[in-house]
């Protein structure tokens, strides 16, 4: 894998060429008619849907936290919630999740937020040497190692997926 390049880049390709991480860029025409983001990623790139993992903001016991889930399926707010040692999360309100990030929905990356949050990776990113994440604008994810993804955004992993 090369690294990324930085000009023209987003906040997420940024803070992945600063630390120094490998990853590939990859661009695609977005369609704005796309009823799913991430599923229309896949499709284009012609990658396994259970690789192209979305960026979810979530209200935990009023605190914003992030998870990073396959496209293919849904998020466990319960499972969310446990991970982080509370007992209740909601969907996080949209405008606050694109103030707390910098990004707007469906371009939200995990990485390069403007500001940290807690956030938890559904463990299944662990069976791939890669995976898919937002780049950080719509049309746009990086492919980078699940560990890699890890350190940077000091995230947990857990069962927080639903297929």
């Amino acid at each position: 894998m090369a690294k990324g390049r930085t000009a023209g880049g987003t906040p997420a390709t940024v803070a992945l060429a600063a630390a120094g991480v490998p990853f590939t860029a990859h661009a695609y025409a977005h369609d704005p008619a796309a009823p799913s983001y991430g599923l229309e990623a896949a499709e284009v790139l012609g990658i396994d849907p259970g690789r192209v993992f979305k960026t979810l903001m979530a209200d935990v016991d009023g605190t914003l936290a992030v998870a990073v889930v396959p496209v293919s399926g849904s998020l466990d707010l319960k499972a969310l919630a446990h991970a982080l040692g509370h007992k209740k999360a909601a969907m996080a309100d949209p405008a606050a999740a694109q103030r707390r990030t910098g990004y707007v929905l469906g371009g939200i990356s995990p990485l390069g937020q403007r500001q940290h949050s807690p956030t938890v990776v559904d463990e299944s990113a662990l069976a791939f040497e890669t995976i898919f994440v937002s780049g950080g604008r719509r049309g746009f994810d990086v492919e980078l190692a699940p560990a890699d993804l890890l350190r940077l955004t000091d995230a947990l992993t857990a069962n927080i997926g639903n297929p």
